[in-house]
């Protein structure tokens, strides 16, 4: 079954975003190529039980088993050892990529508490956006009874894209809920 966000991006945004930036062929518009979430733990990361319970969270919210990041190098003022667990990562491709897209813009970023939308800010040069989320609750797979601690988690979607304003207006037909940022001169 084709997921509801690839149905609409393939049938109504391509024909948009082509219209709107004069794009010769359709396959010359930008498209999420993968998302990655990651979550790090910071000092808890050497308890097993923690790491253990960050794994499960992880696997709830991606659908997908998650790999267990490692520090590469020693550094004391992190108290981190090399070779020792640093978080957990889970990259998203094809139909789970848009399943968990589409369950971000509309079930969990609503149940955030005060959430005004998102930074324009999170765009790279090539055209990739990331932000973070401070509660990794916000998702509906995860059950509050069973959450030891609220942990905060990173979410990066890269596209095919290395302009930040075709990205953005790729985003925004998908729905992400944005705000403006005001600059330096409205503010005066």
């Amino acid at each position: 079954m084709i997921p509801r966000l690839k149905e609409q991006y393939e049938k109504k945004i391509i024909i948009d975003l082509q219209k709107e930036f004069s794009l010769k062929n359709k396959f010359m518009v930008p498209k999420v190529t993968k998302v990655i979430l990651n979550m790090g733990l910071g000092s808890s990361a050497s308890d097993k039980k923690i790491l253990q319970n960050c794994i499960e969270d992880m696997s709830l919210i991606s659908g997908q088993k998650p790999i267990v990041t490692r520090f590469k190098k020693s550094i004391s003022n992190f108290k981190s050892r090399k070779g020792t667990p640093a978080g957990v990562k889970v990259t998203l491709r094809k139909n789970r990529m848009y399943e968990f897209i589409d369950r971000l813009v509309n079930i969990a970023l609503p149940r955030i508490k005060d959430f005004r939308g998102l930074s324009e800010k999170g765009f790279d040069n090539f055209g990739n956006y990331t932000f973070g989320i401070k509660e990794h609750i916000i998702f509906p797979e995860i059950n509050f009874d069973k959450v030891d601690r609220i942990r905060g988690m990173d979410i990066t979607l890269c596209t095919t894209c290395a302009d930040k304003k075709i990205s953005f207006a790729l985003l925004k037909a998908m729905n992400f809920p944005f705000y403006k940022t005001k600059s330096k001169k409205e503010v005066n």
